[in-house]
This record gives structure tokens, sequence and C-alpha cells, in this order.
């Protein structure tokens, strides 16, 4: 597995990583192990005091890291800005509260005993990360970890190196000790023997249904925890009584995002058949008068997909969906230039019958359908293999969280879709994996939730 910056925007390579050795494997798994013994026993407030300190660095340097987003895996550096932004306040999160977390709970369960439950940290935990959220990702998975007490091994995505190098210097300085928190450059092959190893006690991946299962199948067969984020079709329901041009473009807006290249992505939009050309043609303007170019210019609102590979599966799916009887409005098409551009799409017409229906597709492309009735709705939004999140949008609320309530899904929204904050759940059901992140859930899903008990 190679492991390199090649700038989606130019197609050029600039910067080269060496790969790990077997031996530097095994070497980290040594080092990540003897170093649990004595992070686990570091004052929790010393532990907040370093992830304090990520957050800080992540503000400080913040152009800096938006920039590495953009240049290895194209993402509009307004964005890119915002993605260290929510990484740092994910860091800062877990130094504020991980103490409060990590505090005893005793319990009433009605005879004289003392029981106490306590929190504690597992081991050395494989993280395996993807390249759409690089920074944010990894903070979602090291934060509240290395809080709790776990020391980690963490693979990035082979465009991402950089990102991973950065990551890695960043925490490294502000506390956390070299061998708790070990980048590697790994190849599939590597992470399995990792996973395989009896001293690794877990495994985090965010990224493909293919990646996930395997992670899985391996973690299974040797008695070991994994939390998996993979893909999504997102349902995004817009009720009859919104003002449609208002909405259309902040959905439009949404789904175009990173390229439209993140899990979460509201990529099936549902809307009633009574203001649904207004809406397409709303959205389609939109699209249309957004800036596609150079993600480090200023006023770029779509940059380069993350790879010429990612966008041309793109493409062959938006032209396999017109194949199969879809309308294409505008886009979706290689552009004839250097790197991994594509038109932004907008597609209709999209039946059960066709591929786009049941697939993800990771790139600028919105699908729009109609429906007669809200129970039409809930029930295409709910026809899914995915079901990572869903949302409503409506001026009568208590309407919008009713059918919210409806979708089958990890995470629901009235009137937003895709928000995430340190304190929120975060994951999904069905093929869209399981277990959560962030807020107080993350922070139990490799932990040992032990029980003392002293009888009276």
């Amino acid at each position: 597995m190679a492991f390199r910056t090649e700038n989606p925007a130019t197609g050029i390579v600039e910067q080269e990583f060496t790969s790990a050795t077997d031996a530097d494997v095994t070497r980290a798994i040594e080092r990540a192990d003897t170093a649990f013994a004595s992070w686990r026993k570091t004052p929790a407030a010393d532990r907040a005091k370093a992830l304090a300190g990520v957050a800080q660095a992540f503000q400080d340097r913040g152009d800096e890291l938006a920039r590495v987003i953009s240049t290895e895996m194209g993402k509009p550096f307004a964005q890119a800005q915002g993605e260290v932004a929510l990484s740092a306040s994910i860091y800062q999160w877990y130094a504020d509260h991980g103490e409060g977390l990590l505090e005893e709970e005793t319990l009433d369960v009605g005879d004289d005993a003392k029981s106490v439950v306590v929190t504690e940290p597992i081991g050395v935990l494989m993280g395996v990360m993807p390249w759409n959220f690089p920074q944010y990702q990894v903070a979602r998975f090291a934060a509240p970890n290395l809080m709790l007490g776990n020391t980690i091994l963490l693979k990035h995505a082979s465009i991402c190196a950089r990102t991973g190098e950065l990551i890695e210097e960043i925490l490294h300085a502000a506390g956390i000790p070299e061998d708790a928190y070990i980048n590697l450059f790994v190849s599939t092959d590597q992470v399995t023997t990792i996973i395989e190893d009896p001293r690794v006690r877990g495994v985090s991946l965010t990224g493909s249904e293919g990646a996930g299962a395997a992670v899985a199948t391996t973690a299974a067969q040797n008695l070991k925890k994994s939390v998996l984020e993979l893909g999504g079709s997102d349902p995004l329901i817009v009720l009859d009584d919104v003002d449609v041009k208002e909405t259309a473009t902040t959905v439009a807006t949404a789904r175009m995002s990173n390229a439209g290249q993140a899990c979460n992505s509201p990529k099936r939009i549902l809307v009633p058949a009574g203001m649904f050309d207004e809406f397409v043609q709303t959205v389609v303007e939109t699209v249309e008068g957004m800036p596609v170019g150079d993600p480090l210019a200023e006023d770029t609102e779509i940059g380069p997909l993350s790879s010429v590979q990612g966008r041309d599966d793109a493409v062959s799916q938006v032209e396999r969906a017109v194949e199969q009887g879809a309308t294409l409005h505008t886009g979706g098409r290689a552009l004839d230039k250097d790197g991994a551009w594509m038109s932004p799409a907008v597609l209709t017409g999209v039946t059960r019958e066709m591929d786009a229906f049941k697939e993800e597709i990771f790139g600028p492309v919105a699908v729009i359908y109609s429906y007669d009735s809200v129970d039409e709705a809930v029930e295409i939004a709910n026809d899914s293999d995915f079901g990572l999140s869903g949302s409503v949008w409506s001026k009568d609320e208590a309407k919008a969280e009713e059918v919210a309530r409806r979708l089958e899904v990890g995470m629901a929204y009235v009137n937003e879709h895709a928000t995430t904050k340190a304190g929120l759940p975060f994951g999904g059901v069905r093929r869209s994996g399981y277990g959560r992140e962030l807020g107080r859930w993350g922070f139990t899903e490799f932990a040992n939730t032990k029980l003392v008990r002293v009888a009276g």
C-alpha cells in the first residue's frame, strides 16, 4: 500500500512516505502495550491537561492543518478550517468532561452490600481511519480513548499520510506519551496481524462496508470488541409547509459539502409532489451556481473528489442511473483537466429497480424523489440497507419531530442535517455499522465497566 500525497486538484504526487515493516509493527505493539501500564495510571487530570493542549494546538495551527486537508483530499479550505475547529472542540470536550465520566457510580439494588461501578481502560486499540474527514474522525476515536487511559495504534488512509504524521506530532507535543499514540503506515495484511495480536484489545474502523466486514470478522475470530462507522444513504424528507426556494438552496448546499463525500450526507432527498418541480429547479440552479475549483481558493465551494478512482466511480454510477431510466438535469461528468474533477449532478426519476436506489453515491450527486404522502416518504426513507442518519424539514417542528422519530437511523434531525458535536452520539444501524462515538457513549465503547461489590 503506497502512502503518498497525490494532490487531487492537480494529479501531482507531492510527497511519498515509507511504509512500516513487519518488524516495525511488532515493535509498535510492544511499545503500546508497555505504555498502557503507565498511561492508565497517569492521573486523569494529567490526561485531561494533555488533551486540552491538543485542542489548543489545533486552534493555533488551524490554517496549517486545514491546508494539509485541502492538499491531500481536496476539501475546500473554508470547509477544512471547519473540520479543524470541530476536531479541536472534541479534544477539549473530553478534557473538560473526562474526569467526570470516570467517576465511580454507586448502585442501589436494595440490599446492604456496597455496589460500585468503575470505568477502566482495556488496553491497546487499533484505529483504521478514512480520508474524507481525516482529522475529525481521528479525534472521535482518539480523544475519548486517550482520556480513558487506553493506548492507540493508528492507521490513517494512504492518501492522508501527512495528516497522520501531523496529528501524532501534535499529540506528543501536548503531553501524550510517544508510545501511547503511534501512527503507522501499514498494509491491510498488517492491520489483520495487529488485530490478531492478543495484546490488542479492540479495533475501531470508519470506512467502507467491505473494510468493515473484514475488520469485524478478524476481531470476532479473536474475541475482540469492534466499532464500525460505515456507509450511508441518508434520507432527507421535506414536508409541504416549507419555503421551497430557501429549503432547496440549503439542501443543495448540504449535499454538495465536501463534494458529497460524507457518509451522512443527504443522499436521498424526498419532496412533496406539489412542490417537486420548483424544488428540483432551485437545486439545479444552486448547484450550477456553486464555484468548482482550486480547494485553496477563497471562493471555491466544490473541490475535486479525493481521487481519480473515486471520481470515476461516481461518474459511472450517474451514467448507469441514466442508462436505467433516471433523468440527469445537470453535471455528472468528468471534467477534462488534470486531477479528480467532476461536475456536480442532480438526478430524478430513480426507481427501486435501479442500482442508484440502493447504492451509496459518494460524490457530488443530489438524487431527488417525489412523494404523495408522509407515510410514503417514510416508507421510501426506510427502504434502505443503511441507517446512519436522516432529517425532516418543516415549519411545524412538532410534526417534523414525529416524522423524524419514525426514521430507522442512528441519528434523526429536524431542520438540520448531519450536525455533529462533541457531546452528541454518532453512529448508525444496519449496514451503516454499530457502536457509537462521541459524548459519554463513545467514552465507554472500549472500557471495562467493572462492578466492585462488598457484601454487607
